[in-house]
């Protein structure tokens, strides 16, 4: 083993001793990250204008302050991105966010000094953690590659630095780490999303690469053109000492199969959940299920029921939620965002701690009909028709088809497979009865005659890379929609 990775064990043992002893209390640790951010914000714009102040309850800020999206707090914003001081949080930004949004076009998401270390230390917790738990750090005596975006950054109108969070992040790697870091600045910074995946596997082929990370659909496909450059059959003859995928971005379960067939074997995974108005959950343990809440580190967290998002949407607490049901989570944060609606649901796995797994979008499900099928369902479906009928999924789309020439609207299942399975009807039957068992609305539907069953659409290879390519959305952060309620992503990948 060497020194770096002797080092590092007992230093990741301190520093989860340090983490759990911070959530130990979970309520209190929460109202302690409200107090100090509204104690913060309190001579801002916004908290002028809300009656923020020092020592206020939880039911005094929820009176206070109402749940916002991006366009709630919209105006406050460009303020700031035109340089006005003040508006969100003390001073400037160091940051801004630039992220797609479907309603606002392009969203400005604040970064500013506290909320940048969120970033930086919750991922580095998730290493951390995994080598407590697995007692295994080998992977720091190699090389690590990050599949991300463009670390160049562009300026507001106010002067304050713009990129994506990938690579603003890129930005504050620690020194420990620099010189094990790949691609170089110079590889990171090519824009043409495929012009740089080829220099990464120039520059990474000859590397000691010990971990991956990235969005799966991305760096399955550097993957790809590494076996494509080197001749190999296998990323594990390429790379004989890999052994950790850290990703997140979206469920890794259709793409289990696929990478265990590219890399040679069943790696070991790190999952995280970072978004760009913070750094939610990071995989605590190995082998176990969910992601650790990152409750201690400049975020309050609420939670609304998603049976009544659009009701009564009641502004729940950590102490107030509930196993197995289904929210979407509100975020106020050190960057300046306040009962901020992120458009992610999650649901609980445990409460001690509290763990949770990302179940799709507030806005991304298949409701054509009234069936509002989530991710979760439909992920989970894809996973049990394969296991009974075999075949490898590269990717999918879920999509209504509510006029067809000929019957009865229903699902059309747009997948690309990296090998197809023996019967496509059967794996059709199998996929429409595994949603019905998990949705009862649309096992409704289907019983009362109102839907016809599922079908698939074999793609060709390539199809949603080519897709996003054409809505210029190929590589970094970007992914692919895996559900919609209409046929506009379903047409580009049927051109």
């Amino acid at each position: 083993m060497g020194l770096k990775a002797s080092l590092s064990k007992p230093f990741a043992r301190a520093a989860m001793v340090e983490l759990r002893t911070k959530s130990a209390q979970p309520a209190n640790a929460q109202l302690k990250q409200l107090n100090e951010i509204v104690k913060t914000a309190e001579k801002t714009s916004f908290g002028k204008d809300h009656g923020l102040r020092d020592g206020m309850s939880i039911e005094a800020y929820q009176r206070a302050v109402p749940v916002n999206d991006y366009e709630g707090i919209k105006s406050y914003l460009e303020r700031a991105v035109a340089g006005e001081k003040n508006v969100v949080w003390p001073g400037l930004p160091l940051y801004f966010c630039k992220t797609s949004g479907t309603t606002s076009g392009a969203k400005y998401i604040p970064i500013t000094e506290a909320s940048l270390s969120n970033h930086i230390n919750a991922a580095r917790n998730a290493l951390l953690a995994r080598i407590v738990g697995s007692g295994d750090a080998s992977f720091v005596s190699g090389k690590m590659i990050f599949i991300q975006g463009s670390p160049e950054l562009d300026k507001t109108e106010g002067g304050i630095n713009l990129g994506r969070l990938s690579g603003i992040v890129a930005h504050h790697v620690p020194k420990y780490l620099l010189r094990n870091r790949l691609p170089s600045m110079e590889t990171n910074c090519i824009e043409d999303w495929e012009e740089k995946l080829d220099a990464i596997v120039k520059e990474t082929a000859d590397q000691d690469l010990r971990l991956v990370s990235g969005i799966p659909t991305w760096v399955q496909m550097y993957i790809e053109k590494l076996l494509k450059f080197t001749g190999k059959k296998t990323v594990e003859e390429v790379f004989p000492n890999l052994s950790l995928f850290v990703h997140g971005g979206v469920s890794f379960t259709p793409y289990a199969e696929k990478f265990k067939q590219l890399i040679g074997f069943d790696i070991a995974r790190v999952e995280l959940y970072p978004t760009s108005e913070g750094f939610i959950a990071f995989q605590d343990k190995p082998d176990v299920e969910g992601m650790l809440l990152n409750i201690a580190d400049g975020i309050f967290y609420e939670f609304i029921p998603m049976d009544k998002y659009t009701t009564t949407r009641p502004r729940l607490t950590i102490e107030q939620v509930e196993l197995g049901v289904q929210y979407a989570i509100i975020l106020t944060t050190n960057a300046g965002l306040f009962s901020y609606d992120i458009g992610d649901t999650i649901k609980f796995v445990s409460l001690e701690p509290h763990r949770i797994v990302v179940t799709g979008r507030t806005k991304h499900f298949t409701s054509a009909f009234g069936e509002h099928v989530i991710a979760e369902e439909v992920e989970a479906a894809l996973a049990q028709a394969v296991e009974a009928n075999g075949g490898v999924v590269s990717d999918m789309h879920l999509a209504p088809e509510v006029k067809p020439k000929k019957g009865k609207p229903y699902h059309e299942w747009l997948i690309e497979f990296e090998s197809k399975p023996k019967d496509i009807k059967k794996f059709a039957a199998d996929l429409n009865q595994a949603l019905c068992d998990r949705n009862t609305y649309y096992n409704d539907l289907q019983k009362d005659g109102v839907l016809a069953s599922a079908q698939v659409t074999a793609l060709k290879s390539g199809s949603f890379i080519k897709a996003m390519k054409s809505k210029g959305k190929l590589g970094g952060q970007n992914k692919s929609p895996r559900l919609a309620n209409d046929r506009s992503f379903a047409d580009i990948l049927l051109s």
